[in-house]
């Protein structure tokens, strides 16, 4: 059976990326690589993090799973004119900068439809993974792709079951988050921590400082 990698909120940190990547032992077209969201926006190279992503995603489209990320929802709102300032203060004039030619916004058209290809969650016969987690007491189906990209506390302390275990990034931990329904990896990469994979079903972890 294939092992399943996956990472943890990258924002912009393309060293630490490209250094874990080469770290893991992932048989590349047969295990699954799972980027949890958070691409851009913090970070000093949030561009060619997505396109390090989108890469690997057209390299081995069956086998990488990349996932919708608040920042990236963030951005296509911003992009639709929709809530221009809270993107600005959650970090993201420094991926727009990336993308300005000649004084003007330019966003290739592959990368918004990547964007706005993202699914928000992946679910397998063990695990749903999710960028920021489930609201508790509500199957799968059901729930709200607000809470999906934005929820914290009620779901990392709740112990409800949703039947498999949920594997998330989003809120930043010190260490990764252990407890018998779910795994947070997001340790904090942009804010001086480490990015973090975890590879199921072994629950092994690997790190990189930024």
């Amino acid at each position: 059976m294939p092992d399943i990698y996956a990472i943890g909120d990258i924002h912009g940190c393309l060293f630490a990326l490209e250094a874990l990547l080469e770290k893991l032992p992932l048989k590349w077209g047969e295990d699954y690589l799972v980027f949890l969201g958070d691409y851009i926006d913090r970070g000093p190279d949030p561009r060619k993090v997505l396109e390090v992503v989108m890469e690997l995603k057209e390299s081995y489209p069956e086998k990488v799973i990349p996932l919708l990320g608040n920042h990236e929802w963030m951005f296509l709102n911003y992009l639709a004119g929709r809530e221009k300032e809270i993107y600005l203060l959650n970090g993201g004039e420094v991926t727009l900068l990336q993308f300005m030619e000649g004084g003007r916004l330019c966003i290739p058209e592959a990368v918004i439809s990547f964007l706005k290809g993202l699914p928000f969650f992946w679910e397998t016969e063990r695990y749903i993974f999710v960028h920021a987690g489930l609201r508790p007491g509500k199957p799968l189906a059901e729930q709200d792709p607000q809470d999906l990209l934005f929820i914290r506390g009620e779901f990392i302390y709740s112990d409800y079951d949703w039947g498999k275990r949920v594997i998330f990034a989003h809120t930043p931990f010190a260490r990764p988050f252990l407890a018998p329904n779910k795994i947070g990896i997001d340790t904090g990469c942009v804010y001086g921590g480490e990015l973090t994979a975890v590879v199921l079903p072994e629950v092994d972890f690997y790190f990189q400082s930024c």
